[in-house]
């Protein structure tokens, strides 16, 4: 265990690990199975004895690399493992970083009870019924100040705090090891554009009282300085519309609920109709006014095909698509590809987002190709249309000031984040060896006078295909980049009980790249082919009461190999899927059902090939 006098423990995914700590037996486990070193995919296990409860599900996106991935989730085994002790989940707000993966889990496990925001439950509520998993829970809305119980050992309180999306809360967690408080996604607003405050009050409360643990979002920690309001982008926009001569077009974060209200504002004052494109920010708005959280008249809004009929500089289009996504509105608008909308001369496009890292490049495609087709486009930190809904170094500070934790832990963001924020904590007097910096999977165990990482559960990622219906394992992924960066080479070989090729092998690359003349390329390939039927044929057969039975599998098994290492003599570096086709003769005596069972061939490094199809000739 971490105790005073010591030295902290750090854990990161790039350092040697330190031993890990002795167990008291009696502390209250805190494991992240998400939201740690990275950005998004926000899930945190709270268990004490045989219960369990949640905090957030959340999900991630691909990375580039990740080739026919919608959505990343984080590896939820554990849970899967231990489902009969789960008691419910908390939901600190409705992003879908913290609330996306919440469908998907149910579909593997029950979670009896998920307590939550008005907004997160209403948007919630609608994902559950499109994934048909709305039976395996309860959803029970909470109000500032709510109290509720989950199993013997939680008290959960929610306290308002400020983010850029209505109704988002930090939560006191009262355990029988003490008060740990989650400060949830947060930044220091004190002019909201809902007027709903940020709580002090109530957490400076519990820090009078003690507050044994503080996990705090660290997503800004790196920027000196207080997050500026929401409320200072109004001005910016509002003199930007008026400015505009034609159409505007304006993308924001769809779950930006204060953002959304502001543009509405803006556009009601200035005489504009909103055209509202792209079905989460439908989705989003029709909540949030059913809640009151956006306040406008109905006679707003105009549905799309009415457009032409009216006038450009009374128009507003309100659209997805900020972050560059490849099926979002306002990329499709950008690529000539949306149905109703294209853009013209005077159109005034609106960046009011910035790009999440990873998503920079989409973006300045999309913004490149606008331009392209004639818009004014509108984007950059510079002209004061963005503000991160997440505190700077400053509202950190207050955070810790309030709450006065005797233990801490940075949470949400990555590594250089994280060890920012520990060392502002340190700055507001939390001794060194009183904090951890810990990874997804980590178990940290708290007690009444110690915090230290005892042991590690499963912890990763799993992929989901743009279906959004299976995941995509590592082999499937490998077998993707393989694809994607050297190509595929097909052969299909047909050989007789003799172990001589009835016809030449038929051979197809697709995606390869190569210096050598292809004609070499099959010639070199043939005679690999040949070779391991000449040489090696013996061993894959057998006579079994007068009847002659070969092993197929094995006999695939030499090919393929044989093929590979003929590639990668010829193309050097390049490594190439190889997918072989092999027809066995009808006369075949072997027991096809049993090596039928049989699994593929194991490979090694970057190689990955499919098992040859069995198909009479």
């Amino acid at each position: 265990m971490v105790k005073n006098g010591t030295t902290p423990i750090i854990k990161s995914k790039n350092s040697v690990r330190k031993p890990l700590s002795k167990s008291d037996g009696n502390g209250l486990k805190i494991i992240p199975l998400g939201g740690l070193h990275e950005i998004g995919k926000n899930t945190c296990v709270f268990e004490y004895d045989d219960e369990i409860i949640l905090l957030d599900a959340g999900l991630a996106f691909p990375t580039d690399g990740m080739h026919g991935v919608n959505i990343v989730l984080p590896d939820v085994t554990y849970l899967r493992e231990n489902r009969h002790k789960i008691k419910g989940m908390i939901v600190t707000h409705g992003h879908e970083d913290h609330i996306g993966g919440i469908a998907f889990h149910l579909k593997q496990f029950d979670i009896p009870v998920i307590y939550g925001p008005r907004l997160a439950m209403a948007l919630l509520q609608g994902k559950l019924e499109e994934a048909g998993v709305s039976d395996r829970t309860e959803l029970r809305s909470v109000r500032p100040r709510e109290i509720v119980r989950l199993g013997k050992s939680f008290l959960v309180e929610y306290i308002r705090n400020t983010h850029s999306i209505a109704d988002s809360f930090t939560v006191a967690i009262n355990t029988p090891v003490g008060v740990v408080i989650h400060s949830g996604d947060f930044k220091i607003d004190h002019t909201p554009v809902d007027g709903e405050h940020f709580d002090f009050q109530r957490l400076a409360e519990y820090g009078e009282k003690g507050v044994q643990c503080l996990l705090s979002d660290s997503t800004n920690a790196e920027v000196p300085g207080f997050t500026p309001s929401e409320s200072s982008v109004y001005p910016n926009l509002d003199r930007i519309f008026s400015q505009a001569p034609g159409r505007i077009l304006v993308t924001t974060f769809a779950s930006s609920v204060h953002r959304l209200n502001i543009i509405l504002d803006i556009a009601q004052k200035q005489g504009r109709s909103v055209a509202v494109v792209g079905r989460s920010m439908l989705n989003v708005i029709a909540h949030a006014r059913n809640l009151g959280y956006i306040k406008c008249q109905d006679d707003l809004f105009i549905p799309l095909n009415t457009l032409r009929d009216t006038p450009d500089d009374q128009v507003l289009i309100l659209t997805t698509g900020s972050q560059g996504e490849p099926l979002s509105a306002m990329t499709r608008i950008a690529n000539g590809a949306h149905r109703q909308i294209s853009i013209k001369q005077g159109d005034t496009v609106v960046f009011s987002a910035n790009p999440i890292p990873g998503n920079t490049i989409a973006v300045v495609n999309t913004i490149d190709k606008l331009m392209m087709l004639g818009a004014n486009v509108i984007y950059g930190r510079h002209h004061g249309i963005h503000v991160s809904g997440h505190g700077c170094q400053e509202d950190h500070k207050l955070m810790l000031a309030l709450t006065r934790p005797k233990f801490f832990v940075p949470v949400h963001g990555e590594h250089r984040m994280l060890i920012k924020h520990s060392q502002t904590a340190q700055s507001m007097g939390i001794p060194a060896e009183n904090m951890i910096i810990i990874d997804n999977g980590d178990v940290v165990e708290l007690t009444k006078d110690s915090i230290g990482v005892i042991d590690r559960v499963k912890a990763g990622v799993e992929p989901v295909d743009s279906s959004r219906t299976g995941v995509v394992k590592d082999d499937v992924m490998q077998e993707r980049r393989q694809l994607a960066e050297d190509g595929v080479v097909t052969v299909a070989v047909a050989v007789d009980l003799e172990g001589k090729l009835i016809s030449q092998p038929k051979i197809h690359f697709r995606g390869v790249v190569t210096s050598v003349d292809q004609t070499l390329l099959q010639m070199s390939i043939n005679k690999a082919i040949e070779s391991t039927l000449n040489n090696r044929w013996s061993e894959f057969v057998r006579s079994f009461e007068g009847q002659k039975e070969v092993d197929w599998v094995g006999v695939e098994t030499q090919v393929e190999r044989s093929i590979e290492r003929s590639l990668k003599r010829e193309l050097n570096r390049s490594n190439p899927l190889v997918v072989l086709l092999m027809n066995t003769p009808n006369g075949d005596t072997s027991d096809h059902a049993e090596q039928e069972e049989k699994p593929a061939p194991k490979t090694t490094g970057r190689r990955r090939t499919r098992t040859a199809a069995r198909v009479a000739s």
